[in-house]
């Protein structure tokens, strides 16, 4: 385990209120004191921590794998923010990308054409984990001329049956 500044706060704030809760069962400050010491990892590894997991948007992130973007597509999301603030695709070709990314999961659509262009390849990134969250991430590569010009991040609702 990892001794940080913010995990110190959080014990610190984790035992304040287990005092300040056990204070209002027992005045005895010695059993307080003990109780509370005894309490704080309980409660801070079992309750606080998996709520603040749950509901904060926090996920790892990694460099750009083009096995491990194969091999886990929904994992994909961890290597977004390389992808977008790299521009590891912009000046790239066709093929280029397409030995990387494998081939597009789907064309986006073009408003000009109105139909689905070979000029704007989707990727499904996955889903970020978090509670309530039914957003899927997914990328689009924008070409010209052969050439990606532009990566465009965007979110997709997703209803679970």
């Amino acid at each position: 385990m990892i001794v940080t500044p913010l995990f110190i706060v959080f014990l610190v704030v984790v035992f304040i209120v287990v005092w300040l809760f056990i204070n209002t069962i027992d005045k005895r400050k010695w059993l307080t004191f003990i109780v509370s010491l005894v309490l704080t990892p309980i409660v801070y590894f079992y309750l606080f921590y998996p709520m603040l997991n749950i509901f904060s948007s926090y996920h790892h992130e990694k460099y750009f794998d083009a096995e491990a973007w194969e091999d886990k597509p929904q994992l994909r999301y961890e290597m977004a923010n390389q992808i977008l603030n790299d521009s590891l695709w912009i000046g790239k070709n066709k093929n280029e990308v397409e030995t990387q990314l494998g081939t597009p999961e789907w064309y986006g659509w073009d408003e000009s054409l109105k139909a689905n262009s070979q000029e704007k390849w989707n990727y499904n990134l996955g889903f970020k984990p978090g509670a309530f969250n039914n957003m899927q991430e997914c990328i689009e590569l924008q070409f010209i001329n052969n050439t990606v010009t532009s990566v465009r991040p965007y979110q997709l609702e997703k209803t679970f049956e």
